[in-house]
């Protein structure tokens, strides 16, 4: 084949195994065969709508059999696929396809809504609604023609962009080469013992990195089989788990919380469950030994978009002695922890630095903000860490995060993790707002588990002794919930709007 890339795996993966059913969505199985055949009827037909090598193709709907025929079949032609934040507002959904430069939309219907306001229509895309339908939603799309399509592709031309969560600012749109994605699911494999007998749910949104680059693709490169959920439910994934005998779960700490606040989660046959992975923000110690309860360690990694994602892992068998840990690095993928112009001691808080083959080439149409974060062969990830003696990387916060009162960092991931030991406590964040006297001081959020009554006294009493007294909040104030975007990260930037 010309195509090394990722739209030529559904082929290479019919031609082993073409029975196997690749995805399962609503009980409906979709084989190896059947994907590829769906694949590329519906590259045939983006063909004949004028897409070609370098076009966009912005996707907006939820976790979908469509979804994964539609990317399939945009790198096929050596398109460029956009997958679309599907809680985006409207101004927001209007930046992201404009800055794009997508020819064509592909909506769900039940999202279509805001395609038709003046800001999205006066792009001149051409807008394809379809609906959920276990693969068949696109077609009308899809030509009859079945002849393999087999474009020159090279593992540096560009795959996607997928567009941060937007957790600060504008999102910006990360570069992801066929080469990004596919060292990246090197790395995974490496890491974990992935078979072609593996069972993934896969309820985290595909318009994130993390769901896609870390669960879907390394599942079909192995030829197991996929569930794609709509979206998160703790109950029906439960369901899920126990009925088809699931061994490969992701998450994030909002998901795994959801879970493990369960009224079955204590009684639930979990036994089929082998790999737990998570990623997007350090799990609460607390919650990883509720896990642990259930015989289950929590594999956490580090990663971000610009890393398509993954960057370190903590591997199963340092799991209990390297609790919170972050792990080492993977295997193609190399990590710095710099304070200022020279290497971190250890202990030392600095900010991680990537390389690797599995980093983006910059941010598109985004000169100046790539020039900032990249340096040489190095990504400045904004984050910071502090590596133990042996070498493993222990996440300490946001460098946006760090706040600093009376003349001392806090890093509010600390507090936080001192937050949850409180077994009242079902969710928490801290921030630092303005104080005369110490410049800055920190304030909790609060999320109480159901039943629970809790005070500011309270909470703060049990904060006084765990950690020192410059880093206590000086206020708390109790939600009903905490603000999270699609993918199920905290969204920070709206509580400090709140308290603005």
């Amino acid at each position: 084949m010309r195509d090394n890339g990722l739209g030529s795996w559904t082929r290479r993966r019919a031609r082993m195994t073409p029975a196997q059913a690749a995805l399962v969505q609503d009980g409906v199985p979709t084989t190896y065969a059947d994907l590829h055949r769906a694949t590329t009827r519906l590259a045939h037909g983006l063909r004949r709508r004028g897409i070609g090598h370098g076009d966009r193709v912005a996707f907006l709907g939820l976790n979908s059999v469509e979804l994964v025929v539609a990317m399939f079949a945009t790198a096929q032609l050596g398109a460029v696929f956009v997958p679309v934040n599907t809680r985006l507002a409207t101004p927001e959904l209007a930046q992201v396809l404009g800055h794009s430069g997508s020819g064509l939309l592909l909506v769900e219907d039940a999202l279509a809504g805001p395609t038709n306001d003046p800001a999205i229509t006066g792009l001149g895309m051409d807008v394809v609604g379809f609906s959920r339908a276990g693969g068949t939603g696109l077609q009308a799309l899809m030509a009859e023609d079945e002849t393999e399509i087999d474009e020159p592709i090279a593992l540096d031309d560009l795959f996607m962009i997928q567009y941060t969560s937007g957790t600060s600012g504008r999102p910006k749109g990360v570069m992801l080469t066929h080469g990004n994605v596919v060292w990246n699911v090197y790395n995974l494999l490496v890491d974990v013992d992935l078979t072609s007998e593996e069972i993934a749910l896969v309820t985290a949104p595909l318009f994130h990195t993390a769901a896609l680059n870390q669960v879907l693709f390394p599942t079909i490169l192995k030829g197991g089989t996929a569930l794609i959920e709509a979206k998160f439910d703790p109950a029906r994934a439960i369901d899920l788990i126990e009925s088809h005998r699931v061994s490969l779960l992701f998450g994030v700490t909002s998901m795994y919380l959801a879970l493990a606040a369960s009224p079955r989660f204590r009684e639930a046959d979990l036994d089929s469950l082998r790999l737990a992975l998570s990623g997007g923000a350090p799990i609460p110690e607390s919650l990883l030994h509720t896990w642990l309860d259930r015989g289950l360690m929590i594999v956490q990694g580090y990663g971000l978009t610009e890393a398509s994602p993954g960057t370190t892992m903590l591997r199963a068998a340092d799991g209990v002695r390297k609790v919170g840990s972050a792990g080492t690095p993977c295997f193609f993928t190399d990590v710095r922890v710099v304070h200022g112009e020279r290497e971190a001691e250890v202990g030392e808080t600095g900010e991680v630095l990537v390389s690797g083959p599995n980093v983006s080439p910059g941010y598109w149409r985004d000169d100046e903000t790539t020039a900032a974060a990249f340096e040489e062969d190095w990504l400045h990830t904004g984050d910071l860490a502090v590596r133990d003696e042996e070498g493993y990387v222990r996440i300490v916060d946001r460098l946006k995060d760090m706040y600093i009162s009376g003349g001392e960092n806090v890093y509010p991931v600390e507090v936080e993790q001192a937050l949850h030991s409180h077994p009242d406590i079902a969710e928490c964040a801290v921030i630092g707002v303005t104080d005369e006297t110490w410049g800055e001081v920190g304030r909790a959020f609060v999320v109480l588990r159901e039943g629970a009554r809790l005070d500011t006294a309270a909470v703060l009493a049990h904060l006084d002794g765990r950690l020192a007294r410059y880093k206590l909040p000086k206020s708390v104030v109790f939600l009903s919930e905490l603000p999270h975007n699609a993918s199920g990260k905290l969204v920070k930037s709206r509580l400090r709007e709140a308290t603005s």
